[in-house]
């Protein structure tokens, strides 16, 4: 799955360059904001390699971005527990590739329908489009869920369940500004609070409890 970010733009950036050869003929000046397009998203669909922090039992973020919730809740459609969460951000300029938080093996992957509220919004994690994740190694079981907002508006799954993943691999990626949640057991310590800036496959968010 390494770099396969790239070729989710490849309609993209097909429409884009039969669009810049048209007005490159036709409207030069006009093609230069049509290049700047493709520039970006190439940009966007970058796929930077990430070395995850020494240490067995912690768990890192999925996600580029910005925290904006760590609170605890009841997960009562897989995990079916008391969990702590914490929300990530991610802007147009993060990447957006999502990466397993630790070492297991995908037990469940499931889409649901919904809206497409902008991420930011606190409804956004209980209404829009999403697909939930559930990995389960040993330190633990966590759920990860990505999160459609306003712009993005496609998720793009790469794993399957039974696929066995290395902490910090890639899982598959959402396109555009969008959000992501781990949801994690209550014995965990939270690493991380809002305001902060985390990287996806490089940041601990938590330190799971040893069995």
């Amino acid at each position: 799955m390494q770099h396969r970010a790239l070729g989710e733009a490849k309609g993209i950036l097909g429409a884009l360059a039969v669009v810049w050869l048209a007005t490159f003929l036709t409207l030069p000046g006009f093609s230069i904001v049509i290049a700047v397009m493709i520039l970006f998203t190439i940009y966007f669909f970058r796929d930077p390699e990430r070395v995850p922090p020494p240490g067995e039992n912690l768990a890192v973020s999925p996600a580029d971005g910005l925290v904006t919730t760590v609170d605890e809740l009841e997960e009562t459609e897989f995990l079916k527990t008391k969990v702590r969460r914490v929300g990530i951000f991610l802007s147009v300029l993060d990447v957006h590739v999502n990466r397993a938080p630790l070492i297991g093996e995908v037990i469940h992957s499931e889409p649901r329908p919904g809206r497409f509220l902008d991420a930011r919004h606190p409804d956004a994690s209980r209404f829009n489009q999403s697909r939930s994740w559930v990995f389960e190694g040993s330190d633990g079981r966590v759920m990860v869920r990505q999160i459609t907002g306003a712009i993005a508006r496609r998720i793009c799954p790469w794993a399957v369940v039974g696929d066995k993943l290395r902490r910090g691999e890639r899982f598959g990626m959402i396109r555009f500004g969008s959000r992501t949640e781990i949801f994690l057991p209550m014995d965990a310590e939270i690493l991380v609070k809002p305001g902060d800036r985390v990287r996806g496959g490089e940041t601990a968010v938590a330190r799971m409890s040893t069995p």
